[in-house]
């Protein structure tokens, strides 16, 4: 079993239950475990390879609890950059129904690699656009994870409602009920791993109350709980969504989910801006996780989420990207401060400390995906999923704290990655060099879909 040292590290931050930081200290990797951590002189040999961490900062792998990966195609695009969500949505979804399994393929991986080098080891991703013809495109981006070499929970997504029966997309992205449940099925038997530290797992997603029926949302419900997987969806992320829920289902957003069967703690929801007292209560009561994404929320005018709220209420909250093209950017550990900034902006300076931030970016967000036992903390028996930092460098030049320094003096891509007991990143360059093939790929089939090819 390949044994991996690393020691004289400046600080290691755990986000265990205690909230211990290691001063110079030490961890040891044994396979795909941390076998051990502590401060002072590490223990004997022999080790495969010893880390140096002088200048260094550890933490646990970030986990990025929300996102659609294929919008990396669609970074910054002119007609989109300054609309609101519903209108946002009209009008790249013109764009969006041009999409493959090799844009699929590409736009995951690199997306993920972007993630991967921000110190993320984990990510969902919600994809719930299915262009007539490509039933797929779930298979695509779980090869590209694999490749990629990150923990992957993608979400089967889903649209039963096209405009000409009330909803936002084109007909020709729209699926039928009976294939999206057959699907969805078939994901989950082919690729739900339920073992300790699996690479994969499954999770179903209708994309929100405006896309799919009542019927689609019980009854993809009653298939997770079938077979044990998590729930996902958008909710209340703007205050248009809470007008037309009012109008069509006579209803706000949190109220509608209740309805239908969905407050519970095997769900999760993305962004829930819009929220009263009354909606965080029950939220905290049924067990509902958050994914909070400031970046995007902030970029669509779509309001300040109440996370500090939340967090005192009990309920779970990890951080979130978001899609690419509502950021632009794949980058965890900028989410992180963004959303440290974002809840000073309405709540004051106190509300949101750089470590509450970090800790919803790491535990947080195992909680939220319900990997909490496996990842999110520095502990012995977790999955040596971590990430270090080099705080050697211009930007944190003469910071006190460096654990805080990693938000206040914005970080932006880790020195060092490991994912599974395996170094992905290092001196902040992916390992697999022939990854970065992909970037003008991307490119090419960006410039095709803007330009209708």
């Amino acid at each position: 079993m390949r044994r991996i040292l690393f020691r004289d590290v400046e600080v290691i931050a755990t986000f265990d239950a205690q909230g211990r930081e290691l001063r110079k200290g030490w961890l040891v990797v044994e396979g795909n475990r941390i076998a051990a951590l502590g401060e002072g002189e590490p223990p004997a040999g022999p080790y495969d390879e010893v880390i140096d961490g002088r200048e260094r900062v550890m933490i646990p792998g970030m986990v990025n609890t929300h996102h659609h990966l294929y919008q990396t195609l669609f970074r910054a695009v002119p007609g989109a950059q300054d609309k609101k969500l519903f209108d946002w949505l009209i009008f790249l979804y013109e764009r969006w129904r041009g999409i493959d399994e090799e844009a699929v393929h590409v736009s995951a991986a690199v997306g993920l690699m972007e993630l991967l080098l921000s110190g993320c080891t984990t990510s969902t991703d919600h994809l719930y656009l299915f262009p007539r013809g490509k039933k797929h495109l779930i298979d695509v981006e779980i090869e590209a994870a694999k490749e990629v070499g990150i923990r992957f929970h993608p979400t089967r997504g889903s649209m039963s409602l096209s405009r000409r029966e009330g909803g936002l997309p084109p007909e020709d992205v729209v699926q039928t009920e009976e294939e999206i449940l057959e699907d969805s099925e078939r994901l989950i038997l082919r690729y739900h791993d339920r073992g300790l530290g699996a690479m994969v797992r499954i999770a179903l997603a209708p994309c929100s109350p405006f896309s799919v029926t009542p019927r689609l949302m019980r009854q993809t419900a009653e298939l997770a709980r079938k077979h044990g997987v998590l729930l996902h969806t958008h909710l209340a992320e703007t205050l248009d969504e809470e007008e037309y829920c009012r109008t069509r289902f006579g209803k706000r957003p949190v109220e509608y989910l209740e309805e239908l069967g969905w407050l519970a703690s095997d769900v999760w929801i993305a962004h829930a801006v819009h929220l009263k007292d009354e909606d965080i209560r029950k939220l905290a009561e049924a067990g509902v996780g958050v994914a909070h994404c400031p970046s995007s929320n902030m970029l669509l005018g779509s309001g300040i989420a109440r996370v500090p709220e939340m967090l005192a209420a009990g309920m779970k909250v990890g951080l979130a990207v978001d899609g690419s093209a509502s950021n632009d950017t794949s980058n965890m550990i900028r989410e992180a401060r963004q959303a440290m900034l974002l809840a000073r902006v309405r709540y004051g300076a106190e509300a949101m400390p750089a470590r509450k931030a970090l800790r919803m970016a790491t535990y947080g967000g195992a909680q939220v995906l319900g990997w909490e036992k496996e990842i999110g903390s520095l502990e012995p028996g977790k999955c040596a999923d971590l990430s270090l930092w080099d705080i050697s460098t211009l930007e944190f030049a003469g910071a006190a704290d460096p654990v805080a320094a990693l938000l206040h003096c914005a970080a932006q891509y880790a020195d060092l990655v490991m994912v599974n007991g395996e170094i992905r990143v290092r001196g902040g360059e992916l390992v697999d060099s022939r990854l970065y093939r992909y970037v003008p790929r991307q490119r090419e089939i960006a410039q095709k879909l803007l330009e209708g090819r």
